[in-house]
């Protein structure tokens, strides 16, 4: 296969890695930031907390594989970013550990000071990847400060506190309020009675977050924050060595390929049309509509930042031909040709088997489900 082409199909495919990540285990998310709120007693927490219960850790999957598969198909990518962003990684992964002991060890005594204590554990556990995910976002849009050497030696001279600059807390609070209105979605869906209207709530508001906070952020994008753009490069096929090209950088570069691909366009517009289908119909009985709804504006919005900085994947501040493209920063094509033949096989066998769940486990939770399954749900 022609290896230009290789390098496209592996961009494609972990950007669908992510979105998948973004859309299975971002309600579940979504839905643990919500619970402090959403549930007022102790049975109408366990409701919320079981909605989710049967498969957040399979979601969870999603991001270890978006990981590994950088690793291998992008490696300078991960240098960079696993280098650079150290800290922001491990206060990411420290928020995760509240996850599973979370949900196996909230039910463990009946002490309301104990159970209260893990809700707001797990909402930690949601809260922070989901701010901190919209944050590396914002951070790489303005590009990172790294540059590498002619050895090829990587060095990062921002800190963990530079990242959290305006922009990219906007990008963040994106990130937060899409994936908070995923979740009240889905805990709408899930649930009946006082629950259900809470979520109600919390989907209205949250989705009229996400459509303001992207609107702004894309109009920061097209006249304030500085985008990059290739000048002249290697052939597309040549071995990766990202400093051999030459990068301009400049205010309104991001918008370039809108201009280029017309069709791209229809990414924003998913993120916005999502939204408000989403709004529109959260006071209705169309539950699965609104799932359905938030789900295609996390799908535009992750689309709209990989299609503004396509063929970018972490741009430099600090030396712009040092900047990570998708044409220098792959692996071998060998690498990429048996990489790609095994999701060929293994990637349909994990879709049929998550949708096979999700048919299994579909429903709503019930106060009736939790009295009957007292000592087999969470």
């Amino acid at each position: 296969m022609d290896y230009a082409l290789l390098k496209v199909i592996w961009w494609a495919l972990i950007g669908t890695l992510l979105i998948g990540f973004a859309l299975t285990d971002g309600f579940d998310m979504g839905t643990a930031i919500l619970l402090p709120f959403v549930g007022k007693t102790d049975d109408e927490r366990r409701i919320v907390v079981n909605t989710v219960g049967a498969t957040w850790e399979g979601n969870q999957v999603w991001l270890i594989t978006a990981g590994g598969a950088m690793f291998a198909s992008w490696p300078l990518v991960y240098a960079a970013s696993f280098s650079g962003f150290y800290f922001a990684m491990l206060l990411v992964l420290f928020a995760l550990f509240f996850r599973p002991v979370g949900f196996d060890y909230r039910g463990k005594r009946a002490d309301p000071r104990w159970r209260c204590a893990w809700d707001w554990a797990l909402f930690a556990g949601g809260f922070v990847p989901a701010l901190v995910f919209g944050v590396a976002f914002g951070n790489l849009l303005q590009g990172a400060p790294f540059a590498f050497d002619t050895d090829m030696r990587v060095t990062y001279h921002g800190s963990f506190f530079a990242l959290l600059n305006p922009f990219a807390l906007l990008t963040g609070c994106v990130s937060l309020s899409m994936l908070v209105a995923h979740g009240a979605a889905f805990v709408k869906m899930k649930t009946d009675g006082v629950i259900a209207a809470r979520a109600c709530l919390a989907l209205r508001a949250a989705t009229t977050v996400a459509l303001l906070t992207f609107a702004l952020a894309g109009a920061l994008v097209a006249t304030t924050i500085t985008g990059f753009r290739i000048e002249s490069a290697p052939p597309l096929d040549a071995v990766a060595n990202p400093l051999l090209k030459t990068v301009e950088a400049g205010k309104g570069l991001w918008l370039a390929n809108y201009e280029r691909f017309p069709w791209m366009i229809v990414a924003p517009a998913l993120g916005f049309v999502g939204g408000i289908v989403a709004f529109a119909v959260a006071r209705s009985r169309f539950e699965k509509t609104a799932f359905i709804a938030t789900g295609v504006m996390i799908v535009g919005i992750i689309l709209t930042a990989g299609f503004s900085m396509f063929p970018f994947i972490m741009p430099s501040s600090l030396d712009a031909k040092s900047s990570l493209t998708v044409w220098d920063s792959t692996s071998s094509r060998l690498t990429l040709e048996i990489m790609l033949v095994a999701v060929i096989v293994f990637l349909p066998i994990v879709l049929v088997y998550t949708g096979w769940v999700y048919r299994v486990m579909r429903g709503k939770v019930t106060q009736t489900a939790l009295e009957q399954n007292r000592h087999s749900m969470y």
